[in-house]
């Protein structure tokens, strides 16, 4: 099996210490010595397949004590078969490309971006973790706002993306960020709310104008790449007349897109969150997607994530203040399945992720936030930071309540990083 191949799959810490029939604490001093090689994803330590094969053999360690009745060359294999772990965009018409072997360090590009409906910063985050380089962001909510100029050294732009006066500070600041560079990428996640039908025609709704301003911003703008992020029941809305209608218009604009849903804890992201992602260009490069490059029994797990915060008190400079609940919902918390509500009647809200897999979606909706799997109170901001794939060092601002919503309205960065990697690729490759 070649070098490339080898790199694509990973194992947990778990995985490795059941596999060698040896303690989690004995794997974790030998990736510390540097026996077993490692790579580190969103803060969880994960060990390609090539590095397991490797101290295998350093150690004398008979193959057979330490693999399933499958070869580990075998389950790679059986995995590059495999594109995407989301189960239903088996038939959409996409270009699949590898960012694994440039996850580790990637090299500084030249590249531009902005970032529109930017909120915390998930996307500009990623996109840097990438290597590229940011320009602006732009959105309305004051507390994100706050985040953002924390987090990062280029400017935000604060305000109604509606207004003439704030878009035209806007194309101002960005004019003045590019010093004559060009723009290579517009990326943002529209709001799809107010998409609404007459006949067979989508027609004009004042809640659907932010796609529209996106629209706008872009064709003045006219970045060589377009990036669209969105939550996966666009494709169904009006019988997928809305997603086609938004390849029709970039089409129109000048950009051929390509659209798929892309699960972030395929990319190290310790969470089953599925978003639909538009990317496309005007400069005749193929459009890529990240191919994935972790299984589902490769996952990030919640624990894995935020197991070693649940002996930490309150820190209100690390984002981690715990709820104080009455005992009779404190107990409730407890006594609830993981995966299931709290509340009948609520499929998202004050839901309990499970501890031994990847999350499930991390929202903020009305207050009603995820429960921590062990504990009998809801996950803290930094414990959803560390869910989303947010770095221990990227600090929110605004009150706690503004926090959490954020946090539940942020893209992961590694999800934004796989995809910056991507569009590289597009770069990179004739």
């Amino acid at each position: 099996m070649d070098k490339e191949s080898q790199n694509n799959s990973c194992f947990g810490i778990t995985e490795i210490s059941e596999k060698l029939g040896v303690s989690q604490k004995l794997v974790r001093r030998h990736i510390a010595s540097g026996a077993l090689q490692s790579t580190k994803i969103g803060g969880v330590y994960k060990i390609p397949i090539q590095s397991l094969n490797d101290f295998i053999n350093d150690n004398e360690i008979k193959l057979g004590q330490v693999q399933d009745s499958n070869t580990l060359e075998e389950k790679q294999k059986n995995n590059s078969k495999s594109t995407n772990n989301y189960k239903n965009n088996s038939k959409d018409d996409v270009n699949w490309i590898d960012v694994f072997e440039d996850w580790k360090n990637p090299k500084k590009s030249k590249l531009t971006f902005v970032d529109l409906f930017s909120g915390a910063g998930g996307i500009t985050k990623g996109f840097e973790l990438a290597g590229l380089n940011g320009i602006c962001g732009l959105d309305w909510f004051e507390a994100a706002g706050k985040t953002y100029r924390k987090n990062f050294n280029h400017p935000f732009v604060e305000g109604d993306i509606k207004s003439p006066e704030k878009k035209a500070e806007f194309y101002e600041t960005v004019k003045k960020q590019l010093k004559g560079r060009e723009l290579n990428i517009v990326a943002g996640g529209f709001p799809c709310q107010g998409f609404s039908m007459a006949g067979n025609r989508i027609v004009d709704d004042p809640r659907n104008s932010l796609y529209k301003e996106l629209l706008e911003i872009v064709t003045a703008l006219n970045p060589e790449f377009v990036v669209c992020e969105n939550v996966v029941g666009i494709r169904s809305m009006h019988k997928g007349k809305v997603e086609e209608m938004i390849i029709n218009d970039f089409k129109d604009a000048g950009y051929e897109m390509k659209v798929t849903v892309l699960r972030a804890a395929d990319y190290g992201v310790p969470q089953k969150r599925d978003r639909v992602i538009f990317i496309g260009n005007r400069i005749n490069k193929l459009n890529f997607h990240p191919k994935p490059f972790l299984k589902p029994t490769e996952y990030i797990t919640t624990g894995e994530a935020i197991g070693d915060l649940m002996g930490m008190g309150d820190n209100p400079d690390f984002n981690h203040v715990l709820t104080k609940h009455r005992p009779d919902m404190a107990e409730r918390m407890l006594q609830l399945e993981e995966g299931k509500s709290l509340y009948k009647g609520y499929s998202d809200a004050w839901k309990k992720c499970p501890w031994n897999e990847a999350s499930c979606t991390i929202k903020e909706n009305h207050g009603g936030v995820n429960v921590h799997p062990k504990l009998p109170r809801v996950l803290t901001a930094r414990e959803m930071a560390r869910i989303q794939s947010f770095p221990d060092d990227f600090i929110f601002e605004g009150p706690k309540n503004k926090q959490l919503v954020q946090l539940g309205n942020a893209v992961p960065p590694l999800l934004s990083k796989a995809i910056g990697l991507a569009i590289r690729k597009s770069y990179d490759l004739v």
